[in-house]
């Protein structure tokens, strides 16, 4: 059975991930995000009481998950609208994913990893364990069941309908009575005891099986069939006790039936009768074993990705930070209202300033301005929301409006270390080339600090041509720069953007917006973009001012 609660048609194959997820991980800090999902926050009286330590699985399903962008905003909104329910009966949300990784974890202790390897001879006790496992799942089953039909009322996305509504077809009250009555009536062959009588036990279980044959060449039993199978619960009478005896000897008088202990070969092939009998029964369950057989692990996987969403919500609460649920937009437009650094946020404590932009039919976006102006926060800002949007997970922001951007590349200057195998201009440049060899149709390139390894002079023209050539193949470009004549020379081509083919054939870039880090004039900074044009300093005196007097 399908849980289909991460893509309404198919269940989660870890495929379609980003092209460099490292990198990407790394630049936009997400990491912080997937450990952060994995700490769930206890309050009390509305206050923090205390974070638990991170849910490894949790941690894992974020990673995996968060890095795979869906493609079609009907797959967002389906996602959004499931996450929508799992706010709103958060209670549910935990209770099944508690319950589900529980079931797991039994079956892991029945041996689920090792079943199948080279050595498991023990026919008997592999069928035994089938019997547990049949159990397990029967249990597991009925209790999501019931949590799913004590919260259906509260649940109003498709996702989760259509979920309720395979899940009940699957397993059926029928059904469940069904497995429950079969399962009782195999008790004895998978009880603890293993059908061994104990001298102090007063009660055993024992089976009454009933077959029906007919009479084939020799007047030998054929065409075998079981009629009826059951566990009785009898009193534990000792062979060597007076009424095992008398038991005996009137069993011996009677022509219809037989004792089995005296004959160790009759013993035997009832044995194995019994095993044969309950095995064709347990073969019986292959469908539902097939059905069942990867929905736990599924549920709990995609289970865990919405824990881990409401999880990051409560940090936005805790910090003060507006979230919502972005929307999707033409890929020329992008506009936000106060949007944050979450990652800054839960590193720091803080709640960072917001910023508000409204960047339509552009394609090309250029920051400059002061020093430690917030430049790269901002820039960060935008990709972990542009990649928070494309898995369906709520933004830190009042409003946040976006195209789709499967092909999402991140190219932050990166300290020389010993993993280089070159300079650090030789490696920009290789990654860019990486960068290029996978772009697609709907493309976004955030570029912080680029090619300033390097001077000024060959930086910006390395910058113009890459980002020039970028921007008329269509690709979307973010980019964060202290290069001033590159931005000057991109400020001073750009056109209005009334008519792009045209501007193109005179040398204009269509389709450009500028911001800058706002600058008072006593030199403080507001970590706030505004459009404004590139100026020629980034200021770097203001912070020369700033260590002369603070010594």
């Amino acid at each position: 059975m399908k849980v289909c609660l991460l893509y309404s048609e198919k269940d989660w194959d870890n495929t379609g991930h980003y092209y460099d997820e490292k990198a990407m991980t790394q630049d936009l800090g997400l990491k912080t995000l997937f450990l952060a999902a994995a700490k769930e926050i206890e309050y009390e009286d509305g206050k923090v009481k205390s974070v638990r330590d991170a849910d490894t699985f949790i941690e894992e399903t974020m990673k995996k998950v968060m890095l795979v962008p869906l493609e079609t905003e009907e797959e967002i909104l389906y996602r959004q609208e499931i996450l929508k329910d799992c706010l709103d009966n958060e209670a549910f949300i935990c209770s099944l994913y508690d319950t589900v990784t529980g079931v797991l974890l039994k079956w892991d202790k029945l041996g689920r990893k090792a079943k199948g390897k080279m050595g498991t001879k023990d026919a008997v006790g592999n069928l035994i364990t089938d019997i547990h496992v049949l159990q397990l799942f029967v249990t597991g089953l009925s209790e999501v069941r019931k949590m799913y039909e004590e919260a259906a009322n509260h649940l109003h996305s498709s996702g989760f309908r259509a979920f309720g509504e395979r899940l009940c077809a699957a397993f059926s009250e029928e059904m469940e009575a069904d497995l429950k009555r079969m399962l009782k009536d195999l008790s004895f062959f998978a009880n603890e005891k293993q059908h061994e009588e104990l001298v102090n036990s007063r009660m055993v279980e024992k089976p009454r099986i009933v077959m029906g044959c007919g009479i084939g060449n020799g007047l030998k039993p054929d065409c075998f069939r079981l009629q009826d199978i059951t566990t009785e619960l009898r009193k534990n009478r000792s062979p060597n006790s007076t009424i095992g005896r008398a038991q005996e000897y009137i069993s011996s008088l009677t022509t219809d039936s037989f004792s089995i202990k005296k004959d160790r070969a009759v013993q035997a092939q009832a044995v194995q009768m019994e095993y044969q009998v309950v095995r064709y029964i347990v073969s019986c369950c292959t469908p539902f074993f097939n059905t069942f057989n990867h929905f736990f692990d599924q549920l709990r996987f995609q289970i865990a990705f919405y824990r881990g969403a409401i999880t990051l919500e409560h940090y936005m609460q805790r910090f003060h930070i507006h979230s919502c649920y972005p929307v999707v937009g033409a890929q020329d437009h992008m506009y936000f209202r106060e949007l944050r650094e979450l990652v800054m946020s839960i590193e720091q404590r803080i709640e960072p300033v917001g910023n508000t932009c409204n960047i339509a039919g552009k394609m090309l976006l250029i920051v400059t301005g002061a020093n430690q102006g917030g430049k790269s926060t901002f820039l960060r800002s935008v990709g972990i929301a542009q990649v928070m949007l494309q898995c369906g997970l709520r933004v830190a922001a009042e409003s946040y409006e976006s195209g789709i951007f499967p092909a999402l590349f991140t190219h932050f200057t990166k300290r020389e270390d010993s993993e280089m195998n070159s300079g650090r201009l030789d490696e920009e440049l290789s990654r860019m080339s990486q960068i290029v060899d996978h772009l697609g149709d709907a493309s976004m390139v955030l570029l912080n600090e680029s090619f300033a390894s390097t001077t000024e002079k060959e930086g910006s023209v390395i910058a113009y041509d890459i980002v020039r050539a970028l921007t008329e193949a269509g690709v979307k470009i973010l980019t964060v720069t202290h290069l001033l004549s590159f931005a000057r020379r991109m400020y001073e081509e750009t056109a209005p953007g009334e008519n792009a083919s045209a501007e193109l054939s005179a040398g204009k870039v269509p389709g450009v917006e500028f911001l800058s880090a706002e600058r008072m004039e006593n030199g403080r900074r507001t970590y706030k973009m505004i459009q404004h044009a590139p100026e020629l300093t980034s200021f770097g005196l203001d912070l020369y001012d700033e260590m002369i007097g603070g010594t």
